[in-house]
């Protein structure tokens, strides 16, 4: 079994053991996120220089929250 988890406000919680997780920019399920090619934000030019809003991140909609993180705040876990 595939599980996906993520720090959040420094908390790592299971993703997967949410059923209305959703992520990525076509808000999927963490695990088909996951087995679809696991899109993040990324640009591939910068419009501006030294601003938050050009780097890279994973939109997460976890228990009522809104999330950006960067793709380094994901883990896989395989059981």
């Amino acid at each position: 079994m595939t599980e996906i988890h993520a720090c959040l406000c420094g908390e790592w919680v299971n993703l997967s053991a949410d059923k209305n997780c959703k992520m990525g920019i076509h808000m999927t399920s963490p695990n088909i996120w996951w087995e679809e090619n696991a899109d993040i934000y990324s640009p591939i030019t910068k419009t501006e220089a030294n601003t938050m809003y050009q780097q890279d991140y994973i939109h997460i909609r976890y228990r009522g929250a809104e999330y950006r993180i960067h793709p380094i705040f994901i883990q896989v876990v395989y059981r």
